[in-house]
């Protein structure tokens, strides 16, 4: 399958069999949407050969994967919730408010120790682990982030195994103290801030009911200051009050924050949710943001902007690309009371229990349903050139919104295949300027 898009004056054409990019000239694009064009003869038969020598290569047209290559029943990762509250209301958490619609409460020690014990158990030869501490908000439950940080690494090492560790938090909570451990133990760390002050406090409220912009920023960028080389996000949501988020982008970058994602909401609320009039203003903002995304990296004070990153070369093997993120087969997420479901998103959902950590095993069918779910699963995906790049969508998404995990939501798909044509832009023009 190949697809032929324009960007500006620019023509594209993406091989999905080969993986391969090439910039065309719109005469070129024409022919191969089989549209007429004003080619005479004899420059026909020279684009016609250019195509021919692409097919020749591998590089136009190529064969693409029909199999799924067999998923790994070894777990590698955790998401633990240590804290299902939160010292923010931000209206449209997908968490209910850190709660998960049901009580407010505190990973214990015992129930993270158990957790890591059952991710060790089910690792096989997995040498590399990982855990995410998630909430809520992670930091108002610190002292067991902590000491599960410490018993992960020691019984790792008996094991010849390491963890890697990440944490979400909004940062109200973030000190010297928590600084210096984070930049000590995290491997990644993802704050949570939306953009500009106005846009942020609109939505992102303490328990008072005040913005939180001015209660968190200060302390973010002292962190990302103090970061140093290592791994961070500065991780927004933009909504429907915010259509013209390219400008939080930018105000984020402005800040000093070099590793950015900016993320539509997940939400059913009127006023803020996502919907489909609103897709070309989206699709116009995605552009404004790529035009100024290249100025900045052409002169030399480029950010890094998640969705804007397509590796066609040499990023996820194929295997990843059709197996998509692991949740509920190689991925889990443990709430308070160790009750384990398929990721974050389908937390507190009891359809989607699929165990305990105290009883060390989850529901074999369950598991079975994404250990079987791949790209080739979702059938809507078939014809779509974006399908080895997003692997068919977030399950959580695509069951929230159509109820089957294989479902792919219309919506989560108009704006990646927009994103991932921008990004591919971001890559033409990059090696264009190193040409």
């Amino acid at each position: 399958m190949v697809h032929v898009f324009q960007y500006h004056e620019f023509y594209y054409v993406y091989d999905t069999g080969s993986g391969a990019l090439h910039a065309c000239d719109e005469a070129t694009a024409r022919v191969l949407q089989g549209q007429p064009t004003a080619l005479s003869d004899e420059e026909l038969r020279q684009v016609l050969a250019d195509i021919d020598g692409l097919k020749a290569e591998g590089l136009l047209y190529a064969d693409e994967t029909t199999v799924a290559p067999a998923k790994p029943h070894e777990a590698k990762a955790l998401c633990l919730h240590v804290c299902h509250d939160c010292n923010l209301r931000c209206k449209y958490c997908f968490a209910d408010e850190g709660a998960y619609h049901s009580a407010r409460e505190m990973m214990s020690l015992e129930t993270a120790k158990a957790a890591i014990d059952f991710l060790l158990a089910n690792s096989g030869a997995r040498k590399v682990l990982e855990v995410d501490f998630f909430g809520g908000e992670p930091l108002m439950n610190l002292s067991v982030v902590r000491d599960t940080v410490y018993y992960a690494k020691e019984e790792a090492a008996k094991r010849g195994k390491r963890f890697l560790f990440t944490t979400t938090t909004n940062g109200l909570l973030l000190n010297d103290e928590v600084i210096a451990f984070f930049n000590d133990e995290m491997e990644n760390v993802v704050l949570s801030l939306d953009g500009r002050k106005e846009v942020h406090d609109a939505v992102r409220k303490t328990v008072s009911g005040k913005g939180s912009f001015d209660a968190v920023i200060d302390h973010i960028k002292k962190f990302v200051r103090l970061r140093g080389d290592k791994h961070y996000y500065v991780r927004g949501t933009f909504t429907a009050k915010n259509l013209d988020f390219s400008k939080d982008v930018l105000f984020l970058a402005d800040q000093g924050f070099t590793s950015l994602s900016l993320e539509p909401v997940v939400t059913d609320i009127p006023e803020l949710q996502i919907r489909e009039e609103h897709l070309p203003a989206i699709q116009r903002e995605y552009e404004t943001l790529c035009d100024e995304y290249i100025r900045r990296e052409a002169e030399g004070r480029g950010f890094s902007f998640f969705h804007f990153h397509v590796d066609l070369e040499g990023g996820p093997c194929l295997q990843k690309r059709v197996s998509a993120c692991g949740a509920g087969n190689e991925y889990f997420s443990v709430v308070p009371n160790g009750d384990i479901y398929p990721c974050h998103q389908f937390a507190g959902d009891k359809a989607w229990k699929m165990g305990n950590v105290f009883e060390g095993k989850v529901d074999p069918g369950l598991r079975q349903k994404f250990a079987s779910s791949c790209l080739f699963t979702r059938k809507k995906c078939a014809d779509c050139f974006a399908k080895f790049i997003c692997s068919g969508g977030c399950s959580a998404n695509n069951y929230h919104y159509n109820g089957d995990i294989d479902e792919p939501y219309e919506m989560t798909c108009a704006m990646m295949k927009k994103r991932i044509e921008c990004a591919m832009h971001v890559l033409a023009a990059r090696r264009a300027r190193e040409n």
